[in-house]
């Protein structure tokens, strides 16, 4: 497959490129910085680069005071992609997920952290942007509640609109694992128009 992957120099773009590449695609990674630049706010920018591609994933993460950029991203890939009809997989936010037990949205929930307010609402706010897409394959991927560096062990358990936790409660994937669920959505599309999750 050809696949484009938007925020490639960051934590899940770049790993979204080495499992990619691993297994045999061919990758064009647009960041800030790189060879391949691109602002994904921009729809000329979007079907420009995105031409020829089987998939986009979009991994793009704004700076701390610039969450707005999220949504802007959002309206700028939907735009562009209608013009080239090339899917979108686009990595999103936990914020508008259930909590299991509690059945409100995790950023509603009584200990979510204050400083990650701006971004979740952001995240929630881009959800529903992309939701409104109804002539454009979508796919939004919520990561679970803690998204770090760690082992790439090859397996991972999806959910829909619920955090996926173990039986403690804990809902986390590692970032090399939630690239693998990435890859295997553009290479195995099941959720078109949906969302979906990951976690252990």
């Amino acid at each position: 497959m050809r696949i484009l992957v938007w925020g490639a120099s960051g934590a899940v773009g770049s790993r979204v490129v080495q499992e990619a590449l691993a297994r045999g695609h061919q990758v064009t990674g647009v960041s800030r910085a790189g060879p391949v630049r691109g602002d994904a706010a921009n729809p000329e920018d979007v079907a420009r680069l995105s031409s020829g591609h089987d998939v986009v994933i979009s991994a793009t993460r704004p700076r701390a005071g610039r969450e707005d950029e999220l949504v802007g991203a959002a309206k700028g890939l939907l735009l562009g992609l209608r013009a080239s009809g090339v899917r979108l997989i686009l990595v999103g936010g936990a914020a508008s997920l259930l909590v299991p037990g509690l059945e409100v949205q995790l950023v509603e929930a009584p200990d979510f952290p204050d400083h990650l307010l701006p971004i979740a609402r952001a995240c929630n706010e881009q959800y529903a942007v992309v939701r409104a897409a109804a002539d454009l394959d979508w796919t939004y991927v919520s990561p679970p509640a803690l998204l770090e560096p760690g082992q790439r062990t090859g397996s991972y358990r999806k959910g829909l609109d619920h955090l996926v936790t173990d039986e403690a409660g804990n809902s986390s994937v590692s970032l090399e694992d939630f690239a693998i669920a990435l890859v295997d959505e553009a290479e195995h599309p099941q959720h078109s128009r949906g969302r979906f999750t990951v976690g252990y």
